[in-house]
């Protein structure tokens, strides 16, 4: 039986630590270099050595201001602040490699969908179709005190505005200009038939974009689309719109719970459920012993801030930490936060009961995702059980330290699955979208809801 091809996503932000607040002090970390583009340089050679799928950079709008009611621990612990915009980086990167895809998280309730379209596309030209789209609605009611989006920040009303949002983006990149529009034409001196560009005249409910979209078609057009949310709202969403998704849980059975309803939501939406590639949450320590590997991990856990941690589960949760006794029991609470992380803690596994000790602990290396811990055997053995047993595609790599995280895994981990058969060996040509699925064209697929926009000209005219 053929085994199924593991794919792999680097996880970063362009920010101090991303997911292991306090490790920033760890004498072997870079993550300091954030501001220096020769890190980011570095970091993307490193992984297309290794024959990584893409770099998935998140981000955030806001600031994570809820344990302590304030900023103070959010500031001195650099809990994903300061940090700076994800999409800054990615040429520079795009240079030094030529196969390497890039996912960029960008939020549809603060970047509008006009200039926010372009700003992809340019992208998409300028890395020769190696883009992806992290959609994310946003959760920090931070970010809302400086950029005022009114009442419109309830859960279920923030993917309403993406699924309109989505409708925007669409149009400008697969409707409004045509396959043949620049035609280059030297003697008639026509760069761009103007009958050949048409205006979206898109009039909804949270978005007014009457024109045209200021670019012309790029190599993917809609770049690859992931989306992040574990919520059943987010489900639904990703089920419509998704190409991949990212998910976040720390136990088998919250992932293949998220993986066997995401299928199921898919082919609702009338989509072949193997069709959305799921990328899981896992941060790997591995050493060329199982003991170099522990004490590895011994090493690298004496620099974990546990009001670091807490700050960002406040921020991640909606509930404030600092008003709990370290060995405090925690219970499922509604928030309007980031639901599905409660969720997946105290309800997969009832008979789990989780201290806040235990839960920064937990979070101080890598967040939300597991650890795996060994020999590159063991780790590959660890991989490969997630897949088998939860239904996924492949992994977002959190680091504990960076780059070394990284190193470590493409000189260790990379060789033996290869070995295994379950990681490429070479890349294939293409744009990113023809990368992660085979037999998939550069650009969306005709059976997703994007590609009815194509026909836009035409609807037009016939008006």
């Amino acid at each position: 039986m053929k085994k199924k091809r593991m794919y792999l996503n680097a996880f970063d932000m362009n920010c101090v630590a991303h997911q292991s607040p306090g490790l920033w002090a760890h004498p072997d970390d870079q993550s300091y270099r954030y501001n220096d583009i020769d890190y980011w340089i570095e970091l993307a050679k490193i992984l297309e050595k290794g024959m990584f799928d893409g770099l998935f950079i998140a981000d955030v709008i806001g600031i994570y201001d809820v344990y302590g009611g304030d900023k103070t621990t959010t500031v001195r612990e650099a809990t994903q602040v300061p940090v700076n915009d994800p999409m800054m980086l990615v040429s520079a990167m795009a240079n030094v490699t030529q196969h390497l895809g890039f996912g960029i998280t960008c939020s549809t309730t603060f970047e509008h969908p006009y200039t926010f379209a372009r700003r992809m596309s340019t992208l998409d030209h300028l890395t020769k179709g190696r883009i992806a789209w992290n959609i994310v609605t946003s959760y920090l009611e931070s970010g809302t005190k400086n950029i005022d989006i009114g009442d419109r920040f309830e859960h279920s009303e923030r993917y309403n505005i993406a699924d309109e949002y989505l409708e925007v983006c669409y149009k400008l990149w697969e409707g409004s200009w045509e396959d043949e529009a620049v035609v280059r034409d030297r003697e008639k001196r026509i760069f761009t038939s103007p009958a050949k560009v048409h205006e979206i005249n898109h009039h909804g409910k949270y978005f007014d974009v009457p024109g045209i979209h200021l670019c012309e078609p790029s190599p993917q057009r809609t770049p690859v689309l992931y989306q992040a949310g574990g919520s059943s709202r987010g489900r639904q969403f990703a089920a419509k719109h998704a190409e991949c998704t990212f998910v976040a849980a720390p136990e088998k059975e919250a992932i293949a719970l998220y993986v066997k309803d995401l299928r199921e939501q898919t082919i609702i939406q009338g989509r072949d459920p193997q069709s959305i590639k799921v990328f899981a949450l896992l941060t790997p320590i591995v050493g060329r012993t199982e003991e170099e590997a522990w004490a590895k991990y011994e090493d690298l856990s004496r620099y974990i801030s546990y009001e670091g941690a807490l700050s960002l589960l406040s921020g991640w949760s909606g509930i404030d930490f600092s008003e709990y006794e370290p060995d405090q029991e925690i219970e499922y609470i509604e928030t309007n936060a980031v639901r599905s992380m409660l969720e997946s803690l105290t309800k997969v596994n009832p008979n789990k009961k989780w201290t806040v000790r235990e839960l920064a602990n937990f979070t101080g290396i890598g967040g939300m995702g597991p650890i795996a811990i060994g020999t590159p055997e063991q780790i590959a053995d660890t991989l490969e059980q997630w897949i088998d047993e939860t239904d996924i595609d492949g992994f977002n790599l959190a680091y504990a330290i960076t780059p070394g995280t990284f190193k470590d895994f493409v000189d260790l981990v990379i060789p033996e699955l290869q070995r295994r058969g379950v990681v490429k060996k070479e890349y294939e040509e293409g744009t990113f979208r023809e990368k992660l699925f085979e037999r998939r064209k550069p650009r969306l697929p005709e059976n997703h809801i994007g590609a009815s926009y194509r026909t836009l000209g035409h609807q037009l005219q016939g008006k």
